[in-house]
């Protein structure tokens, strides 16, 4: 029985330091350049165009769909916070453009990053929260057709 709370002691004094020290750092990054480097790598593949709110939507938004959310996580070890960052908003994406297509639609417009459903609007920025093992990205927004 000694044993036993000796080794729960010893548990909970390494334990709690590594919960304390736990990281949820929040950074805004651009938007543009991951949607252009997802375009280039072919991941994202053009036919769905992406507009934060705010940002100017070339053409006329002639139909919206429901709102759609994304909320993708990625593994952060190995990564700067924004390569982390921007692998979980490009998968975020993905999820985004499968979405519109099978609406028809050819836009995703008024995008606000959602995190914990918190919104954070920016005509150029998205939001993400980088951990030590893990970064997230959260977005909402609307297919569209835009014509």
């Amino acid at each position: 029985m000694k044993k036993l709370l000796c080794l729960g002691t010893l548990a909970v004094i390494f334990f709690f330091p590594v919960v304390s020290f736990a990281r949820d750092t929040v950074h805004q990054f651009d938007f543009q350049s991951v949607v252009d480097a997802a375009l280039k790598d072919g991941q994202l593949d053009g036919t769905v165009k992406f507009y934060l709110k705010g940002a100017k939507v070339p053409g006329k938004v002639t139909k919206t769909f429901s709102e759609d959310v994304s909320n993708k996580k990625t593994n952060a070890a190995n990564k700067t916070d924004e390569e982390a960052c921007a692998w979980a908003l490009r998968s975020a994406l993905i999820a985004f453009q499968d979405s519109a297509k099978r609406q028809n639609a050819n836009a995703v417009v008024d995008i606000v990053s959602y995190y914990k459903k918190k919104e954070f609007s920016s005509a150029t920025q998205y939001e993400c929260h980088a951990g030590t093992f893990v970064s997230g990205v959260a977005i909402k927004g609307r297919p569209a057709i835009v014509k």
